[in-house]
């Protein structure tokens, strides 16, 4: 059995956080509660589009990878977790409007 909490747990905690801090979050498609991916869509004040999930970093440990530049529009973004959500149909899609959704994000899903 693995030490890590189920995905469900950790998007409820995210989306907790980050609303009662002020922020805005949804959940825009649940995944697999135990194992899913957790796709993140991180905006500021509805600018700034980015993408953030958890990866494997270069040295081999749980990282997380953050887009390294805004998207076009939040209609690229939208196709973007679309396609994604088409082929790996697990995946948690959540979308965080706060300018801390980096580190919300990296306490929630990286403690997880």
């Amino acid at each position: 059995m693995s030490g890590r909490l189920p995905s469900s747990i950790l998007v409820s905690a995210l989306l907790r956080r980050v609303n009662d801090s002020g922020g805005m979050g949804m959940l825009l498609a649940r995944g697999e509660p135990t194992g899913g991916g957790i796709l993140i869509l991180a905006f500021h004040n509805g600018t700034n589009p980015r993408t953030i999930e958890r990866g494997v970093g270069p040295d081999g440990t749980s990282a997380l990878l953050v887009s390294p530049q805004p998207a076009a529009d939040s209609t690229v973004l939208s196709q973007y977790w679309q396609r994604r959500r088409h082929s790996d149909p697990d995946l948690w899609v959540i979308e965080l409007d706060s300018p801390f959704a980096e580190r919300f994000a990296a306490e929630a899903i990286l403690a997880g």
